[in-house]
């Protein structure tokens, strides 16, 4: 029996397995970067191993250190969760040397199906050898890991070499494996899988499907079980599919058969050989635990001949602090506080507090709801979303609310393409228009009223706010009624909430602020200076780094003085897992040049100005 389990990873996959060990009496074990020394995973788990550094190449990613620190811990066996080792099969092998139980399938059948180039030759497919124009759009993809990292679209000829490099410099840098191939690229399929558990005494079983065709830079963003509107003709082939892959490499443990699906037909992608993200969907369908069902079948249990039968539907959505009007920007900062209702399953590895780091993927929680019916399941979903309270950088909370109340999503027509065709309609919101309204007068609350003639409104007081990039001027007064403003009663105000009644309808306003951040409701506001700051601006034309990170890349040949045209690509970020393109804003002359490999740059730092012509 296992009795002490480390988990080599982080955040909420490592909280998220810890929840299931507490449960079964097993103790454990985490390990943690210097940037992860306080973070949620670290605090939940009854022992915790430091990896001395904050890159993940340095700690996640150092399967030495790791096997070293469950000896160390006296941990009895490992989880890799997913990501960073979790398909590397000399790690499982490490594992397995040092006497330790491994919660996964055997190293052989990592080593079968993690690569994708070895998977496809197992299945019968073969990648693209020589690219020519004929067979655009392809899709140049990492052979290892997954995640949307080391991923590209090409759909000219010229941009193949470019896309190869960054893919293998991508891919190198999660998973520590820079190899990459190229496939057709299939355009708007869906993406649906199936769900596979093995034992190790021959019982496969297929966990129905999931579809998960919302995706952003190739990333699963909302995903659901089962897959709506597939036949049952469709149905069976994808479980067969994925049962004939398991058994070709003597499967064991939790894994995941990924397809494309276009025109009634399943196109093979990858077997993933590990817990997927959004596993939580098929646990609510089929009312199991999966991590659970890893550990069982790790210590040598039987699967019953048949699997449970699944039941009503559920809907996954991935909060990730970013920004989606701004090509998916990563944030950081703090995450002042996060709350949902208890009727949808949060897996998360933040609490309230908590500072999100840069090192790492920015995904924040996982929010889940389970119904009878799928449109039961997603009207529960959008609403746990849009009343969540979320205080902190810059979320993808708004996205995900409109796209699944988006009549393409709730009729289930969706594919891979949903979010380049309507992007734009989804991050178009502006708030409420009162909020800037009910933050001046939550703050206007208690400060010293205008004296002298009563019977006089006194001289109107304004605040400026800036709301979804939007700049907003209110105005107020004091009178001897209380606070006053134009074309809206004032019901009531105190520092923490206003009400106001606006054409007969009462309007309710919760207050909160964190410094100049203010949050009224679900609507981040930030508090403006009645004065600009002239040292604020930069010279036209600068670069500004739109989140932290790490320069991985500068353009070959670049140097003060280059001629650049308009959309060059000048140089590179990576923040938080991904890589992140800097293009010259307009045609002209590279004036100045501050940014070198490997510096650490902050939000806002100059980076390159480029003088246009």
């Amino acid at each position: 029996m296992i009795t002490s389990v480390l988990v080599a990873n982080r955040g909420e996959i490592a909280c998220r397995i810890f929840r299931t060990c507490r449960e079964l009496g097993i103790r454990t074990v985490a390990v943690h970067s210097d940037p992860d020394a306080n973070a949620l995973h670290t605090r939940v788990a009854d022992t915790a191993v430091r990896l001395p550094g904050a890159a993940p190449a340095d700690t996640y990613l150092r399967a030495d250190l790791i096997v070293k620190a469950a000896v160390a811990a006296g941990a009895d066996a490992v989880h890799p969760g997913y990501g960073f080792l979790s398909e590397n099969a000399d790690f499982a092998r490490a594992v397995l040397d040092a006497g330790l139980v491994w919660i996964g399938p055997p190293p052989a059948a990592i080593e079968a199906m993690a690569s994708k180039t070895r998977a496809k030759q197992l299945m019968g497919i073969a990648p693209l050898a020589d690219v020519t124009p004929a067979d655009l759009p392809v899709l140049v993809k990492a052979a290892a890991g997954g995640g949307g990292r080391g991923m590209r679209v090409v759909r000219r000829i010229e941009d193949l070499d470019p896309a190869l490099s960054s893919a293998r410099a991508e891919a190198a840098s999660a998973f520590g494996d820079g190899e990459v191939f190229v496939e057709p690229y299939v355009e708007d399929g869906r993406h649906v899988e199936v769900q596979i558990l093995a034992d190790t005494h021959g019982t496969v079983w297929a966990l129905g499907t999931r579809d998960c065709s919302l995706q952003r830079r190739h990333q699963k963003v909302i995903e659901e079980a089962p897959a709506p509107g597939l036949s049952d003709e469709l149905n069976r082939q994808l479980h067969d599919l994925a049962v004939r892959a398991a058994r070709a490499v003597d499967y064991v443990g939790a894994g995941t058969v990924e397809f494309l699906v276009a025109d009634g037909r399943a196109h093979f992608l990858e077997m993933n050989t590990r817990l997927q993200v959004e596993h939580p969907v098929t646990e609510a369908v089929f009312g199991l635990d999966l991590v659970a069902e890893q550990i069982r079948i790790a210590e040598g249990a039987a699967l019953d001949d048949e699997p449970p039968r699944a039941r009503g539907h559920a809907v996954e959505a991935r909060l990730y602090a970013e920004d989606p009007a701004r090509d998916w920007t990563p944030q950081t900062g703090t995450l002042h506080r996060l709350s949902l209702t208890p009727s949808v399953r949060l897996d998360t590895g933040y609490e309230s507090g908590d500072p999100i780091p840069v090192h790492y993927d920015p995904m924040l929680a996982k929010v889940v709801a389970h119904a009878p019916t799928r449109a039961e399941a997603v009207r529960k979903l959008a609403g746990a979303l849009e009343r969540a309270t979320l205080h902190g950088p810059t979320t993808n909370r708004d996205l995900l609310v409109n796209s699944l109340r988006h009549k393409e999503f709730t009729t289930g027509r969706m594919d891979t393409g949903f979010y380049d065709r309507h992007l734009a309609e989804l991050v178009g919101g502006t708030g409420d228009p009162y909020a800037p309204l009910a933050a001046a007068l939550a703050d206007a609350v208690g400060r010293s009223r205008f004296g002298g003639f009563r019977n006089l409104h006194s001289t109107p007081q304004t605040k400026r706010y800036e709301m979804a990039g939007e700049e907003h001027e209110v105005r107020y007064r004091h009178t001897r009624h209380g606070l006053e403003a134009d074309g809206v009663r004032v019901l009531h105000t105190d520092a923490s909430g206003v009400v106001l009644e606006v054409e007969g309808v009462q309007r309710k306003f919760e207050v909160t602020r964190y410094g100049d951040q203010l949050y009224v409701g679900g609507v981040s506001l930030t508090a403006l200076p009645r004065f600009a700051d002239p040292t604020a601006q930069h010279t036209p034309g600068s670069l500004l780094a739109p989140m932290p990170g790490t320069v991985v890349r500068v353009a070959d040949g670049l140097t003060e003085g280059s001629a650049v045209e308009a959309g060059q690509p000048l140089l590179w970020l990576e923040a938080m897992k991904m890589e992140h393109k800097i293009t010259a804003p307009a045609a002209g002359r590279l004036s100045e040049l501050h940014a070198v490999p490997g510096r650490q740059v902050t939000v806002g730092e100059l980076l390159a100005v480029v003088q246009p012509t």
